[in-house]
């Protein structure tokens, strides 16, 4: 990351930033940008809103100006870990008061003090590589790139990687890709009969009030079928801790699930249940995004299926799983309360659905078995395991969706073998 640094910095008597030539407010455009890159919806107005704020509040103790600047930057409780992490790489000094005291622009160049690259978020990392030095190296790999044959395309890599390794360049491509995303309208037989000429059984009531028009000389057969319907859609998410990255995801295939056909109830728990189902219908993305977050107190937090479930089916099942709806359970199985009640509550949802698909993005491991107590709860009472962990996986699922066949019966056996 290209920086600003002042070789002559102020006299160590200035505590005033405007009398220091405006180093802090560049100190702060700069940690802007960075936030930026990383994927935080910052805009200018954002940042001298931030540096009017520090000057208002003052720089006498660091978690002050860490809390004040938070406050402007973070809007969303996703943004937390990001910011956090920003936060303390890139005013990653000690004596970092002392430093702003004399206004001079901390030093990235030497990265030698800074965390090892996985332990840091990838939309991190990448938003404080530097950027302004290698443009003739960039040039002449993008150049090998273009030239080169027998690759696979940017596309079909992206359909392939999974959510955790994208950059933040690569999760706006992704996003972009899931809003295009339609699903395949799955019809299916109801109670209730409709005229219809190709019908194959005669609608006798409506073909006595034909005779009746006629006179009775003449009896025109009235045929009938069935009507179709969409089923109900039902969407369970984990969004804990473990699954962070990848909820984050799905909230936008459940968003553009959402408003691309009715009834489709969506369901996020941690260690609680919250039912976001009208902020998905929002159409603009962001404010849906937003108020889901407002919403959900217990995001990145820890999980409790089992107590989730008895709450959902205790107050929603009967609500959103008439005429035979879908359930879709996305979780990685990995239970706080070690599956204790999960086994009846999913038994109960197995029972109350038309079919129970479980999406695990563990599943993505070769070798993943289920050995925790919640996915040996969990794997008697589902229909379908799948993974969820790329654009692929997703595709992979509409389809699943369009069809009405269980299948899979075969896999679903071995799994079980696998988890007794």
């Amino acid at each position: 990351m290209a920086q600003r640094r002042s070789d002559n910095g102020p006299e160590a008597g200035e505590k005033n930033p405007e009398t220091a030539g405006g180093k802090l407010t560049e100190n702060i455009m700069h940690f802007a940008r960075v936030l930026r890159r990383a994927g935080l919806p910052i805009g200018p107005g954002q940042v001298l809103e931030a540096v009017r704020a520090v000057h208002a509040v003052g720089l006498g103790r660091r978690e002050d100006f860490y809390w004040t600047l938070h406050s402007v930057f973070v809007n969303r409780r996703d943004q937390r870990e990001l910011f956090d992490q920003a936060f303390h790489i890139f005013w990653r000094n000690p004596e970092i008061l002392e430093r702003m005291m004399s206004l001079i622009l901390p030093d990235l160049g030497n990265s030698q003090n800074l965390p090892p690259a996985e332990e840091l978020s990838r939309r991190v990392a990448e938003a404080l590589a530097p950027q302004g030095d290698g443009g003739a190296k960039e040039a002449e790999e993008q150049e090998l790139v273009l030239d080169a044959a027998m690759t696979w395309s940017p596309d079909e890599v992206l359909q392939e990687k999974d959510f955790e390794k994208m950059t933040a360049e690569e999760v706006k491509q992704a996003v972009a890709s899931i809003k295009r995303m339609r699903l395949p309208i799955m019809e299916v037989k109801t109670r209730r009969y409709a005229p219809n000429p190709a019908g194959r059984r005669a609608d006798l009531r409506r073909t006595m009030r034909a005779a009746l028009r006629t006179g009775g000389d003449f009896i025109p057969l009235v045929m009938r079928s069935r009507k179709t319907r969409r089923p109900p859609l039902v969407v369970i998410c984990d969004v804990s801790g473990s699954m962070d990255r990848y909820s984050r995801m799905l909230i936008h295939f459940l968003h553009a699930l959402t408003n691309d056909r009715d009834r489709v109830f969506t369901f996020l728990f941690g260690t609680r249940l919250t039912n976001v189902t009208r902020y998905l219908r929002y159409k603009d993305v962001d404010h849906a995004l937003e108020r889901v977050g407002d919403a959900v107190e217990d995001w990145a937090g820890g999980t409790r299926i089992g107590h989730c479930l008895h709450e959902f089916n205790t107050h929603w099942s009967r609500r959103v799983l008439a005429q035979g709806a879908i359930v879709l359970l996305i979780s990685d199985g990995l239970d706080r309360d070690e599956g204790a009640g999960l086994g009846a509550e999913m038994e109960r949802l197995h029972k109350s659905c038309r079919r129970l698909i479980w999406l695990n993005p563990l599943l993505r491991y070769e070798k993943f078995e289920p050995r925790s107590a919640g996915m040996r709860a969990i794997l008697p009472h589902v229909d379908e395991l799948r993974t969820i962990h790329n654009l692929t996986s997703l595709g992979d699922l509409t389809d699943a969706l369009s069809r009405d066949a269980t299948g899979g019966h075969v896999q679903m056996r071995e799994w079980r073998a696998k988890a007794a």
